[in-house]
């Protein structure tokens, strides 16, 4: 993996995403490098030649340029929106630790949000208590079968993942897990999703989110490209999730579960990116 030390000109940028004002993405590039991933787009413009997942540019002055920035802003905060701010990186160059700090120095008044998938998040346990409103999310996509791994090869295990939730509400911390995208070989096996449901409840998680694949043409392209090499006996399948009645039939699978379960969900049912204007009229997020 290439590894770039940069200065960026900005950390704090505003956002149109519905549930946070603005993000901070210490990293550019993810070492995850899911193969479904919604921000691989990013290379495009900063990395053209090189394959999302085999690049990370470091921002060494992220922590420098929040001190400035922070000042005056109010609302949302989401660390992070196209990078992890936990991926393997952050154990060297603590970028999120210390972008974190800053808040808590300011003593910052609006929310802060956390998603990863790395169960690296919970050496910042001691700042997470030191900022007044936070919330720290993980994304869990499977019990962790033999695809989901493919898919996030790199991404802490899915069994990992429900243990660093678990440690962070047992230290207090409000958490919620985003289980998305809801990947079409995985979803149609009731017993293993209501597994995975159930398993989020115990520990302890505040609420939830489902989001349905984004098959947007870019992430389409490179995902169904791993596909065919090594699962293509699943491409169909993946294939069916761009249909609508594919959606309203895993929407009433799912609200079945979710009341089995007894889970609570963000915006009520799972979201889906090209219907961005009705979950913003769903109501807030938070439960």
């Amino acid at each position: 993996m290439k590894i770039n030390l940069i200065k960026a000109k900005t950390i704090l940028q505003k956002t149109g995403l519905p549930d946070c004002d603005w993000v901070v993405n210490p990293y550019t590039g993810c070492r995850f490098g899911c193969k479904y991933c919604y921000a691989a787009f990013v290379g495009r413009f900063t990395h053209p030649k090189e394959e999302w997942g085999s690049y990370v540019d470091v921002k060494i002055n992220a922590a420098e340029l929040l001190k400035i920035e922070i000042s005056g802003k109010k609302g949302i905060i989401l660390f992070s929106s196209v990078t992890d701010p936990y991926q393997g990186l952050e154990a060297k160059y603590q970028l999120t630790r210390k972008c974190l700090q800053v808040l808590a120095d300011v003593r910052y008044k609006g929310e802060v949000g956390i998603l990863t998938k790395s169960g690296l998040v919970t050496s910042d346990i001691d700042i997470f208590k030191e900022i007044k409103n936070i919330h720290v999310g993980m994304t869990v996509t499977s019990t962790g079968d033999p695809i989901s791994q493919y898919l996030e090869t790199y991404a802490t295990p899915n069994r990992d993942r429900l243990k660093a939730l678990k440690k962070l509400h047992q230290a207090g911390i409000k958490t919620y897990a985003f289980v998305g995208p809801l990947l079409p070989h995985f979803v149609w096996q009731e017993k293993e999703m209501k597994q995975l449901l159930t398993e989020l409840k115990q520990t302890g998680v505040s609420y939830i989110y489902l989001e349905h694949l984004n098959l947007s043409k870019y992430i389409r392209d490179r995902l169904y490209r791993f596909l065919k090499k090594d699962y293509s006996q699943e491409l169909a399948r993946f294939k069916q999730a761009q249909s609508p009645e594919y959606r309203r039939q895993l929407d009433k699978l799912l609200a079945k579960l979710i009341k089995q379960v007894g889970l609570k969900v963000a915006y009520g049912r799972a979201i889906y990116h090209k219907d961005k204007q009705s979950w913003q009229a769903m109501g807030p997020r938070r439960i």
